[in-house]
């Protein structure tokens, strides 16, 4: 009888054990994965910062078992710091920069999706002031916020600007300076400050380098290799959830300008609505009719650094395998679409 109970006992630990270890294991594959995503500004209706917005609020990134805090840089560089340190998981960054991070520091970052099929940089006149072209640049004052922008220097190039006759002069980030008659040509972002110029009572001029045959590419998210590497489920759901949220923005914009200012509520709607529709029309170009939303063209990147290094935006060379990596995004879609 003692045997018999013995038996019992033993039976019903193991049946216990067994229970407890599928317990466990269920708990622990029903977590959600922790990510962090800063985005590279204040918060506002940068085509990046929305999708992350509404993926975040649509339960996209739930839907992936993705815990998002959604954070916003506060300048100086400090998502890439971040990111770099591991405390970011994913970011945003312009092209530009993130091929400058590779060349001149070996930072170990690709960019895994395009926002910016276009560039972020125009420059803009007064209508009033006369000037039409990038030809009626010649003798006049243009205003850039921190270095020559290298779009500068090519559409100079391309149209033959005689630059000795200009005045090129630093003048931050202030865009009444234009009104102040300080400048005459100012370098902006297109998304930005010719609403603003606008809003103030003056039509503008805009003028983009990729008008005059000048390659350019905008906004990007961006991982580290190490992320990319051994985050990989992770980084995927990531991309799914914001390219998800990117096909929402795109049928649903006055219901994603809601969800923007829930984040950016001091922000004025009517600018966030054009920010973000003119984030939009830059979103596509030939490589997302056929790639899909976000996607990296190789060619497209090799010639943007070439311009960087021919105007010294670079000193150093770098393969672009190097600073893209394409293969988690393109895995989501299908003909162009998403799966």
């Amino acid at each position: 009888m003692k045997n018999s109970r013995g038996v019992k006992v033993k039976r019903l630990f193991f049946v216990f054990a067994g229970l407890m270890v599928f317990l466990l294991v269920a708990c622990t594959e029903s977590e959600p994965h922790k990510v962090t995503f800063m985005a590279g500004f204040k918060p506002q209706a940068n085509l990046p910062f929305v999708a992350a917005y509404v993926a975040q609020e649509k339960g996209y990134f739930a839907d992936e078992g993705l815990e998002v805090r959604i954070l916003h840089s506060a300048g100086g560089g400090e998502n890439m710091t971040l990111l770099l340190a591991g405390k970011v998981d994913f970011t945003t960054a312009d092209a530009n920069s993130v091929l400058k991070y590779r060349a001149s520091r070996q930072a170990p970052v690709k960019a895994i999706a395009l926002f910016g099929q276009r560039g972020q940089q125009a420059f803009i006149s007064l209508s009033e002031s006369g000037i039409k072209s990038p030809q009626d640049w010649t003798g006049k004052r243009f205003g850039y916020k921190i270095s020559i922008p290298p779009d500068y220097l090519a559409i100079a190039d391309a149209v033959g600007l005689d630059r000795d006759s200009m005045e090129e002069i630093q003048v931050g980030f202030d865009p009444r300076i234009l009104l102040e008659d300080k400048v005459d040509i100012l370098a902006v972002f297109k998304s930005n400050e010719p609403d603003t110029i606008r809003s103030m009572g003056h039509e503008v001029e805009v003028f983009e380098a990729a008008d005059y045959g000048v390659p350019t590419l905008g906004l990007t998210y961006i991982a580290t290799e190490q992320t990319i590497g051994t985050k990989t489920e992770t980084t995927k759901g990531f991309l799914r959830a914001t390219m998800r949220a990117t096909e929402f923005i795109w049928q649903n914009q006055e219901a994603a300008l809601n969800i923007v200012m829930k984040y950016a509520e001091n922000e004025n709607r009517d600018h966030m609505k054009f920010m973000l529709e003119t984030e939009l029309s830059d979103s596509l170009s030939e490589a997302t009719v056929v790639g899909g939303l976000g996607a990296l063209n190789g060619s497209r990147w090799n010639e943007l650094r070439d311009v960087l290094l021919e105007y010294g935006a670079i000193e150093e060379n770098v393969d672009i395998e190097d600073v893209i990596d394409d293969g988690l995004r393109a895995s989501l879609f299908e003909d162009g679409k998403l799966k």
